[in-house]
């Protein structure tokens, strides 16, 4: 018998990993100061840009001789100008255990064609191995796996007197776990992850040596526009004043502003953390007490606290084999969005069947208990409808 619909519903069902719900008690107006009908080029506009700059300096703790930018198309545009335009100076090793860093490796092997790459790659649920990176070439990783879930457990594995740069994709990590500034040359992401903002526009942070990479290395390939750091040999200093490449959205500019400024009134980096730290711990709590569902991430000390991703462990539900899985998920899926419980949990495309849900900073802890008692309740409801005897014909 399948069991009633439990009486208390999130009062949030925004659980997407990508755009993200937006912070608690949001709403429209706290757009009602954007900078709409002017350049973003007149002194009002670059100005707003800056501010965005500023605080992003001071809530994620960014040190002072590392430069931030606003750039065009989301953490995907940022990682990609730094590829396009870092890469080929040494060799490079590339880490991947999910969908996006399978994608950087494609790019540099199959676009940028590089010669002298080495790929470190791992099944979805862990990580490759980390000991096995080489210092003194370049190395590309994803500081969370958005698609997986799992993320590095701190970045005591990257040598200090690298020779090398460390290009990392941190955009479902940013805002939730404390990233280590000494250990990262060039760090990416998006405004549409951990603080909810608005997607297409992506930010690059670059430490003193990749501005060194930039002055000193030109590639042999063309350079997009959009892609150019640098003007006459020496870094475009504009772009990390808030002159940015191409046009932004003042009004994405004024949400992300927003979102800064909510994460300095409820305690900054350390609150930002302790929040989505809180909510993967509730989730813990749960998974110890339900038999049928299990992290993807195999270990705990690299279970990501943003992007949780979960598998269906029940013997049945694996015997109906990958498409009966995926199937079994997907039902689930809809049956919450249907009773507006819980949007956009599926696993990612790429990924193994199961369920992915968000739990950054902006997520109530609250909304996550009130979920669990239903993901238990549309478990029930599919299994017992695969329990029905097929209909004759």
């Amino acid at each position: 018998m399948t069991r009633t619909k439990p009486a208390v519903r999130p009062n949030n069902p925004q659980f997407s990993s990508g755009p993200c719900a937006k912070r608690p008690d949001w709403s429209l107006d706290a757009l009602e100061n954007a900078l709409l009908g002017r350049s973003h080029r007149s002194k009002p506009g670059k100005a707003k840009l800056k501010k965005a700059i500023d605080l992003t300096r001071e809530v994620l703790q960014v040190p002072a001789d590392y430069r931030i930018g606003i750039v065009p198309a989301s953490d995907t545009g940022a990682v990609e100008m730094a590829l396009w335009s870092m890469l080929g100076a040494r060799g490079v090793d590339m880490l991947a255990w999910e969908s996006f860093g399978s994608g950087w490796v494609s790019d540099v092997r199959k676009e940028l064609k590089l010669e002298d790459v080495r790929v470190f790659e791992a099944q979805y649920g862990a990580l490759p191995d980390l000991a096995a990176v080489d210092f003194s070439r370049d190395v590309v990783f994803t500081w969370n796996g958005t698609t997986s879930g799992v993320r590095v457990p701190d970045a005591n594995w990257i040598a200090a007197d690298r020779k090398g740069l460390t290009i990392c994709d941190a955009t479902s990590a940013a805002f939730a776990q404390r990233l280590d500034w000494p250990k990262l040359d060039v760090v990416t992401y998006s405004w549409q992850k951990v603080l909810g903002g608005e997607a297409a526009h992506g930010m690059i942070i670059l430490s003193p040596r990749a501005v060194e990479r930039l002055e000193s290395y030109k590639p042999a390939w063309p350079m997009p526009k959009i892609f150019r750091m640098t003007k006459g040999g020496k870094i475009n200093e504009g772009i990390f004043e808030g002159e940015t490449i191409n046009t932004p959205s003042m009004l994405c500019v004024e949400d992300y502003i927003d979102a800064l400024e909510w994460a300095k009134k409820i305690g900054g980096l350390g609150e930002l953390v302790k929040r989505a730290d809180t909510n993967l711990s509730v989730l813990e709590r749960w998974v110890s007490a339900t038999p049928w569902i299990d992290f993807l991430a195999k270990s705990r000390a690299t279970r990501s606290n943003t992007s949780v991703c979960f598998a269906i462990s029940d013997k049945n539900v694996k015997a109906l084999g990958a498409d009966g899985e995926a199937a079994f998920a997907k039902a689930m899926v809809a049956l919450l969005e249907k009773e507006h419980v819980a949007y956009d949990i599926g696993a990612y495309r790429d990924a193994p069947a199961g369920l992915r849900i968000w739990a950054g900073a902006t997520v109530e802890s609250e909304d996550i208990a009130a979920l669990t008692p239903w993901l238990e309740w549309a478990y029930e409801t599919v299994a017992a409808e695969l329990k029905k005897p097929a209909a004759k014909s």
